[in-house]
């Protein structure tokens, strides 16, 4: 059939509240033009991000009443250890409350000041946690990844290439080789199989660990099993299976392809580092049966895990996005190409040209469509990246706005809306102003910088 349907029924809803053009406009004022400084109750459709806005299951809702809240040894623990290690068989998995935690324990224990930290792409706090060890995160992703248009199936690849050298020159200087599964900051784009194994070939020459930042990795093996040869037959349990054999380990965010509004874990298989891992998680998170967590959060990421590599709705996950993002180009307006997984990235640099990469046309574009039609995005570009470790100022490589699609939150004709604010906004794009920072913090500012529009 060509008509895609939710493989799911609903079965609570809650009420959007809608509001009114001139509402709008003074929120998003208030707010010093920043989405992330508005009230969520003031969003009608909400894409700001799908970390954390999933709709739990049934089965996740019966799984929270069986949680144990125990402070040491909760069954709640071991059912979560299973399911985790039934896709990635790790030797060691360590709750943490989200993935940043995770993150920040890990850059703790395997990083130091003067190293340097190669991925693909880091994405925000990745980068961010990685710059607080007084680390350098290095970007080696590949060329079609800066070029929006390119259609290459996997545009989150990493240039081996580049990562051989890196470690030929500064290998003693590096402690680990991150890969982020999807790649977030380039579009949401898949990493294939192959190179998967071709940098796990690179680090195990040098003798440098290479862990997974997975919070995406079923959305990234159904596109393995659609997009890369040999794979079409393969189920996606395997798939993913055969992806962490080559890691060493990984840092999760439970909040993305867990289905969970909490949560993450850190695993590796390196016993100095898990004990060292271990007293860094109970100095900030927790005991290590619960890492931050309550019981009944544990039990719904073990259900949540064995539900996001269900076929029928990965299908239905990368078919949605597809039809958000095919009906974005008739209309004109430039995106990310291959959609990928959890989002559709709007080209912002390229659909409004008038506005200066430093005057911020991807935080343009996101306080436009909040306007026109309430809907709240992300700005993935300058404002995000654009700031250096000294505070000086750089353009990024793109300015992107994401429209991250919550998982089983929104329906075909809530994606019909956001289609139909976006045409209207395609009609008056040469009219959007640009933005200049008002106030920031040091670390993170797209979070909660003020800004003020340029007219």
């Amino acid at each position: 059939m060509k008509t895609i349907i939710e493989p799911f029924r609903i079965k609570s809803v809650e009420p959007i509240r809608v509001t009114t053009k001139e509402e709008r406009a003074m929120l998003i004022r208030s707010a010093g033009y920043n989405l992330f400084n508005l009230h969520a109750d003031d969003v009608m459709i909400d894409l700001l991000t799908d970390s954390g806005t999933s709709a739990m299951s049934a089965g996740q809702w019966a799984g929270i009443m069986q949680g144990d809240e125990s402070y040491a040894g909760s069954p709640s623990y071991y059912r979560f250890e299973q399911a985790v290690k039934e896709l990635m068989p790790f030797k060691h998995v360590i709750p943490t409350h989200q993935g940043r935690a995770a993150e920040k324990i890990l850059f703790t224990v395997a990083a130091e000041n003067g190293c340097t930290v190669p991925s693909n792409t880091h994405f925000d706090t990745t980068r961010a946690n990685v710059e607080m060890s007084g680390a350098e995160p290095v970007d080696l992703v590949i060329a079609e990844a800066k070029d929006p248009a390119n259609e290459h199936p996997f545009k989150g690849n990493m240039d081996v290439e580049a990562l051989d050298r890196l470690l030929s020159e500064e290998g003693a200087k590096v402690p680990i080789v991150m890969l982020t599964i999807t790649n977030n900051t380039g579009g949401g784009q898949p990493v294939s199989m192959a190179n998967m194994r071709a940098v796990r070939e690179v680090c195990a020459r040098h003798r440098v660990p290479l862990f997974f930042d997975a919070c995406r990795f079923a959305e990234n093996a159904y596109l393995i099993k659609i997009r890369e040869e040999g794979y079409a037959e393969v189920p996606v349990p395997e798939i993913v299976r055969e992806m962490f054999s080559y890691a060493d380990g990984m840092t999760m965010s439970a909040k993305k392809d867990a289905f969970v509004n909490i949560g993450g874990w850190l695993a590796l298989n390196d016993d100095d580092w898990a004990e060292q891992a271990r007293n860094v998680l109970i100095l900030t998170e927790g005991f290590p049966t619960y890492g931050g967590l309550a019981g009944r959060d544990l039990d719904a990421i073990a259900i949540g895990l064995r539900e996001i590599v269900e076929e029928d709705y990965l299908r239905y996950r990368l078919a949605s996005m597809q039809y958000l993002g095919n009906a974005l180009l008739r209309i004109g307006v430039p995106i990310v190409r291959p959609v990928g997984g959890h989002a559709v990235y709007i080209d912002a640099r390229s659909l409004l040209p008038h506005i200066p990469p430093l005057q911020y046309p991807g935080q343009a574009l996101a306080v436009a469509l909040y306007e026109e039609g309430g809907i709240r995005a992300c700005e993935i570009g300058t404002v995000m990246f654009g700031k250096r470790p000294d505070g000086t100022e750089q353009e990024a490589s793109l300015d992107l706005v994401r429209l991250a699609m919550p998982r089983r939150v929104y329906t075909q004709s809530h994606v019909d809306y956001v289609i139909e604010c976006a045409e209207h906004l395609y009609a008056r794009k040469d009219s959007l102003p640009g933005y200049r920072i008002e106030w920031e913090p040091r670390f993170l500012r797209h979070f909660t910088a003020r800004f003020t529009q340029l007219i």
